[in-house]
């Protein structure tokens, strides 16, 4: 009786669900009456005079201090007012963070956008119709959603929070939906150092180095930007123009991203390993080098990656964790001496190691990952083939182009 009360727990506990939520977004066909977005609009903007003047942070207070109020001022159905005040208290709250980091490009907080928060009560959305009501201040009114292949996956997602969007001239929903999936057991860690031109992966058959070209794609932009900014007298052609090249730039690189992300998952998947990444939260805040330097960082985003392949890992059951940064680029994952330069993206250790310094970020997070994961890797020294130059005695990574093809013959899991 003992050991089947043991067993049944042990079933029980080894299940481990983790929940994954994504941003749908939705063109809808038909229009909103304006007026429902300046209304909403003037509400929120009230809402935030009023946090502003009392210091109000909390939702909790600010809907008890203005919700009644509010309901006999504007003709609204009653939660308009209620997703009102949590958009206030959103944006107070990121004003205050901007603040006191001497960030902020205003002296109070504003909101300009034609956005607006719906709860489950203000909309009903049909995806097996692929249409959606809204309430307004006179009745339900019915849109069409548009919709491609992408969207037929969140058919059966749980539907959260919306946001309705006007953008120039048409109507979005913007839809959080949420999965529960489960985490399968694994037996290793794949290390992924995410750098400006290139994410590195640590595996125990070896090193992938996928080339992003980040750095070349987001400075290239940023020339194109400042010409234009210099060059280009009239306003609303100069701002037509920016949005444009700026979504060019985000699409480029987001595709990127996805590809990237895609073929780590397929080696995870391959090798039943999880995914350790860097916590790089605080990184910007130690930035602090020259002008241009600064600006090529911050122009850099390394979290988006982080998110994208974070999301697409758990929705095939790969769990992913973050461990501490810390010189995992300067400190030798064999005897754990620092590492001394060896050219320009080579280091050395006294223990006899030279390797790329990317290759070394990637395999210290994948000997932290296994060390908080309580993993038995073995030996902290890979494979010497395929990613070792038997010429020189370098450790280096198998070089993937943006196409991302992982060469079969190369790396075979």
């Amino acid at each position: 009786m003992e050991v089947t009360k043991r067993r049944r727990w042990w079933k029980v506990s080894s299940k481990r669900l983790e929940t994954v939520k994504l941003t749908a977004r939705f063109k809808l066909d038909g229009k909103v009456d304006e007026s429902l977005f300046e209304t909403y609009k003037r509400i929120v903007n009230e809402l935030l005079d009023y946090a502003y003047s009392k210091g109000i942070t909390s939702f909790k207070r600010l809907k008890a201090e203005k919700y009644h109020e509010l309901r006999q001022k504007y003709e609204l159905p009653s939660h308009y007012i209620y997703t009102a005040c949590q958009m206030a208290c959103s944006i107070y709250k990121s004003f205050r963070k901007l603040k006191r980091k001497g960030k902020a490009k205003s002296d109070k907080p504003m909101f300009k956008k034609e956005v607006i928060m719906l709860d489950d009560h203000l909309f009903k959305l049909d995806l097996e119709n692929w249409v959606i009501k809204i309430s307004t201040p006179n009745e339900r009114i019915g849109f069409k959603v548009l919709h491609g292949e992408y969207h037929e996956k969140f058919r059966d997602w749980k539907i959260g929070q919306a946001w309705l969007v006007k953008k120039s001239g048409e109507i979005y929903l913007n839809v959080v939906f949420s999965k529960s999936v489960e985490i399968r057991r694994y037996k290793d860690v794949v290390g992924v150092d995410v750098n400006e031109n290139n994410v590195t992966t640590a595996t125990s058959h070896g090193f992938i180095m996928f080339e992003t070209k980040e750095r070349v794609i987001r400075t290239a932009y940023f020339l194109k930007r400042r010409k234009i900014q210099s060059k280009i007298r009239c306003r609303r052609v100069k701002a037509k123009l920016l949005a444009k090249y700026r979504d060019r730039e985000r699409n480029r690189v987001l595709d990127i991203y996805h590809k990237i992300a895609n073929e780590i998952v397929k080696v995870a998947l391959k090798t039943n390993s999880a995914i350790a990444l860097e916590n790089l939260k605080e990184i910007r805040i130690k930035i602090n080098y020259s002008k241009e330097l600064n600006g090529r960082l911050h122009r850099w985003s390394f979290r988006k990656f982080q998110q994208i392949l974070e999301y697409k890992a758990k929705l095939d059951g790969i769990g992913v964790i973050y461990v501490n940064p810390h010189k995992t680029s300067n400190l030798c994952p064999r005897c754990g001496r620092k590492l001394s330069p060896n050219g320009q993206r080579l280091l050395k250790c006294e223990c006899g190691l030279i390797a790329d310094r990317d290759v070394v970020g990637s395999w210290n997070i994948r000997l932290r990952g296994s060390k908080s994961l309580k993993i038995d890797v073995g030996s902290s020294v890979p494979p010497e083939s395929p990613s070792m130059n038997s010429e020189t005695g370098r450790l280096s990574a198998t070089h993937v182009s943006k196409v991302m093809k992982v060469a079969e013959s190369q790396n075979s899991y």
